[in-house]
């Protein structure tokens, strides 16, 4: 079978290897639609945060169908669409330490799997990986909160989405136009480039004056970071979900008193996939504004490709057809 395989640090390739089977409690899945995530970049590059051996198959954003169960696996069937969470084990991250999902087949414990609602189709699937992570940054909001969402990549356009159908009025803050208004598709009120002034000032200019209730922070840019603290009102729920490794930026730490803030950081979302499932069955939101191209997976190095050209794409997918 076909399947994508970094070999080494900056290397990858389409080949040939041998078609999984399953151990006992494993299920072997047909791949249907794999996303690339820049953490893909990482895992290539050697500087994923765990150790790597090579040669190792990438993939932890997917939606397949059951081809095969192991002996002692309950609740699925071949045929039954899935999806599969990437960090259940501190030291076991699917698509990382263990291969992925890029593969015409593969194999994958049945515990980190979750059925797919039949209302989401397999574009949504898999994005699902990515959405469950904003669910959880998003966290508890309603129509009475204002929330800004810094930075409109895959999972600040999942936090959009998933505040908008909680009722709450949504602002993004992003500089690039196109993203900005696919912001708004998702359901963003409010489009804000900061290059059009201060950032907090306008986001002060939105609120009356109050400033935002919940604050998504899914750039890692650390000046956004700390403009975070600026534009939250009193009281506000701050949370920093986007990659920020080592770098430093000025920030007025006194606000975090003075507006009596909450701050959290959100890594993953183990625990969460069920519930955010059944948000997307229930309000069947349409993620599909988030994909930007798809390639077969036997042009898998063409997606990689246009996966790095963050100026026109998004997010790239990859289809097993």
């Amino acid at each position: 079978m076909k399947a994508v395989q970094f070999s080494k640090p900056g290397q990858a390739a389409v080949v040939d290897i041998d078609e999984p089977k399953p151990g006992p409690n494993d299920v072997i899945v047909r791949s249907r639609r794999v996303g690339i995530c820049h953490s893909d970049f990482d895992l290539l590059a050697g500087k994923y945060i765990l150790p790597i051996e090579y040669p190792i198959t990438p993939g932890h954003e997917w939606v397949g169908e059951v081809a095969a169960v192991g002996e002692a696996v309950q609740g699925f069937s071949p045929g039954d669409r899935v999806v599969g969470e990437c960090s259940v084990a501190d030291d076991q991250h699917f698509g990382f330490t263990i291969n992925g999902a890029m593969a015409e087949y593969f194999p994958v414990p049945a515990a980190w799997l979750h059925h797919l609602p039949d209302n989401c189709n397999d574009t949504v699937g898999a994005l699902v990986e990515p959405f469950t992570v904003a669910y959880a940054a998003v966290g508890s909001v309603d129509g009475s909160d204002t929330v800004a969402v810094f930075g409109a990549g895959p999972i600040g356009l999942c936090a959009v989405a998933t505040a908008a159908r909680k009722g709450a009025r949504v602002v993004i803050v992003e500089p690039d136009a196109q993203r900005r208004e696919t912001a708004r598709s998702l359901g963003a009120e409010e489009l804000v480039d900061p290059a059009a002034g201060d950032v907090a000032e306008q986001i002060r200019e939105l609120t009356g004056g109050r400033g935002a209730d919940a604050l998504i922070e899914a750039s890692g840019n650390p000046a956004a970071m700390a403009t975070t603290l600026l534009a939250a009102g009193y009281g506000a729920r701050i949370t920093n979900v986007g990659i920020n490794v080592g770098n430093e930026q000025p920030a007025r730490l006194g606000l975090i008193v003075e507006k009596s803030l909450s701050i959290r950081g959100q890594v993953g979302s183990v625990g969460v996939w069920p519930a955010a499932l059944r948000f997307l069955e229930r309000t069947g939101i349409d993620l599909e504004p988030i994909v930007s191209k798809q390639f077969a997976l036997t042009d898998a190095l063409a997606a990689f490709e246009a996966a790095e050209d963050r100026r026109n794409n998004i997010k790239v997918h990859v289809a097993n057809v």
